[in-house]
């Protein structure tokens, strides 16, 4: 291959939903990883996602366990994720246990056992857990510049292989510093989590990504029966075309109020109505999604306060109809109230919803509302991710009309405790 050729890397999907977003397209191909972060945290459920999703007969597996437990004891948790698929053993997968190597031997000798296998096997993924384990046994017999030597040839070894390749340990940010194995790895993904006010806060971190550009930042994930699920800070939006701003307003369904702001909601603003309870807030967000749908606009609510059917109740109190629409597919009431979400997750799935029904118009009821919905440890993103959704929908031409409650106080008002109102391009008070 001449030197001018630019070499093309392919990517491999990861199986994980949110991460190949993350990481700007997927995996790439022949890559030496570290999957770090303290015990508990979600590392080894990571890897096997990622080897089912990828291995095959023709690009097989080899998971290497240097664990002080059996091997059959970390499979027989595994195996209750969705993706743990039981005919890819020893097929597709397969496990060697190097425990007995690490305990009776010498670093020479578990690189030894290592090479064998993959030569063997010849392996399109291979998976080291725990590299730590390795490491820690190593020390306590071998000066740093054995151990250095043995990182760079168990790399170098990786390397030649042609095989995408991970190394799992529990790690902290002091060592990432000094760990010569840290400055050898292709990529670097950190877990972490902690738990705050009965909540668990698990997140995700791309410290090091070579020959890509992964998306910055501490991404929220969880742990479900179907394995990890990540929430780009992207919200799946990257990528889509910007639908510059026009001239065009959007009526609310009022005729009056349309014609005090100049003709209604300029498309694609943030409208931010404020007032005291009663004022009349959800009943005009209401009345702006209505019309969006008798002009052909698909709509949705997100509601944090009401369940469908007693939003959809009062709305028909006023003489507006909510449920022909939702039967014909034009309106979509998006019920999210449970305690312990993170601001991610909620907010992907509002996005997903615009997206899925091509909406134009949303609805939120109310702010305080979806505050309230989160967990409290994600309380403290609640205001930067809101803004980062408002700007990611308006950008695409998505209209949003939000809602919160303000405090009277004798003849002046204030608006927000938590300062949201710069996250409207319009405000609206209602008395």
């Amino acid at each position: 291959m001449s030197v001018q050729e630019k070499v093309s890397i392919r990517k491999l999907p990861t199986g994980v939903p949110g991460l190949d977003e993350i990481l700007g397209g997927g995996l790439p191909e022949f890559s030496f990883n570290i999957i770090a972060g303290a015990p508990g945290g979600g590392k080894t459920t990571l890897a096997h996602q990622l080897m089912f999703a990828n291995a095959t007969p023709e690009c097989p597996a080899l998971y290497f366990t240097v664990l002080g437990e059996p091997a059959i004891k970390m499979l027989r948790y595994q195996q209750q994720f969705q993706f743990f698929d039981q005919t890819k053993l020893n097929t597709s997968v397969r496990f060697v246990n190097l425990s007995q190597v690490v305990l009776d031997h010498d670093l020479n000798a578990v690189l030894e056992q290592i090479v064998k296998e993959v030569e063997a096997a010849s392996p399109g993924i291979v998976v080291v857990d725990s590299f730590r384990t390795v490491v820690r046994k190593a020390q306590s017999g071998a000066s740093d510049i054995e151990l250095q030597g043995f990182i760079q040839r168990l790399a170098l070894n990786l390397t030649s292989w042609q095989a995408t390749t991970f190394l799992i340990g529990e790690y902290d940010e002091a060592e990432i510093r000094d760990n010569p194995v840290f400055t050898v790895a292709d990529g670097l993904f950190w877990l972490s989590q902690q738990v705050e006010r009965n909540s668990i806060v698990r997140k995700l971190q791309i410290r090091k990504s070579r020959g890509q550009s992964s998306v910055p930042g501490l991404h929220t994930f969880r742990i479900t029966d179907a394995g990890l699920q990540t929430f780009p800070r992207t919200f799946g939006l990257s990528g889509r075309e910007e639908k510059p701003k026009g001239h065009r307003r959007l009526s609310c369904g009022i005729p009056k109020l349309d014609e005090m702001m100049g003709g209604g909601i300029p498309e694609g603003d943030s409208l931010l109505v404020a007032g005291s309870s009663g004022t009349g807030k959800s009943l005009l967000g209401t009345q702006f999604i209505v019309e969006g749908i008798r002009q052909g606009e698909s709509g949705i609510v997100a509601m944090f306060e009401e369940r469908p059917e007693e939003y959809a109740d009062r709305a028909a109190s006023f003489g507006l109809d909510l449920k022909t629409p939702q039967k014909e597919g034009t309106l979509k009431l998006l019920y999210i109230r449970p305690l312990d979400l993170s601001v991610d997750e909620t907010v992907r799935e509002i996005i997903d919803a615009v997206q899925e029904m091509g909406a134009k118009r949303l609805v939120i009821d109310s702010l305080a509302g979806f505050e309230m919905a989160l967990a409290p440890g994600f309380r403290t993103d609640f205001r930067e991710s809101l803004y980062r959704m408002i700007g990611a929908l308006t950008r695409i031409g998505v209209t949003i009309l939000s809602t919160v409650e303000t405090q009277e106080v004798f003849t002046g008002f204030t608006l927000s405790s938590y300062a949201i109102s710069f996250l409207s391009d319009d405000i609206l008070r209602l008395r």
